[in-house]
């Protein structure tokens, strides 16, 4: 869908669980992010999956009319442990495999709730981005506070025990509604610590080329 909601971004990837959570409101979020990607014109990068909010928020996109790109393990296939999924799906053999080639095919990330494979694939991207591999924009999907206390933990390692540096703090973007965030990940503009600018990877995780300016 093209006009004056068009974005600036080609692909998101998202990451969420393949349980749909307690909460109706966890579904309701899945669900409106899907429809603001359509609305925008963004095409999908997901875990492969078509259960719990992976499914749901891949079969909206799908039917919304935009590509869906479903990066899955080879272990995972069978249709009990992930279900039947939507769109082009792409066979990996590891995990390392599998978050380098979401990564190389987004061009900014997205968290709805999710459990430890969630947080593992997102505090990664987030630590790509602080050493400088890449510049997309990172945003967390608060709904209903689920990130809160992940915030909060974040915010104690930088302000309360200096682990965390103000530019590296200001990498993650929060917002509880799906048509805020994406506002804010439009509008995110990178910053390093001056470290990060002398750094020079020879082996990325994946390749500069693709990282939206």
């Amino acid at each position: 869908m093209e006009g004056a909601n068009q974005s600036r971004f080609k692909r998101i990837c998202v990451f969420c669980g393949t349980s749909s959570g307690k909460k109706a409101s966890y579904q309701e979020a899945a669900a409106e992010l899907g429809k603001e990607m359509v609305e925008r014109g963004i095409d999908l990068v997901y875990g492969g999956g078509s259960l719990g909010l992976m499914g749901l928020l891949s079969r909206v996109v799908h039917d919304g009319g935009r590509h869906v790109l479903g990066v899955i393990l080879k272990a995972l296939m069978p249709e009990e442990v992930c279900g039947e999924t939507v769109g082009e799906l792409r066979v990996v053999t590891n995990l390392h495999e599998r978050k380098a080639e979401m990564a190389r095919q987004a061009d900014a990330f997205i968290a709805l709730p999710g459990g430890y494979g969630t947080l593992e694939e997102l505090l990664e991207v987030i630590c790509w981005a602080q050493l400088g591999i890449h510049t997309k924009p990172v945003g967390l999907l608060n709904v209903d506070g689920y990130y809160s206390c992940l915030l909060s933990f974040i915010d104690k390692a930088l302000l309360g025990e200096g682990f965390i540096s103000g530019a590296a703090r200001r990498i993650i973007v929060s917002a509880p509604t799906a048509n805020e965030l994406v506002k804010k990940l439009e509008e995110y503009v990178p910053q390093h610590d001056d470290f990060v600018s002398k750094l020079k990877w020879e082996n990325e995780p994946f390749d500069r080329p693709g990282v939206a300016q």
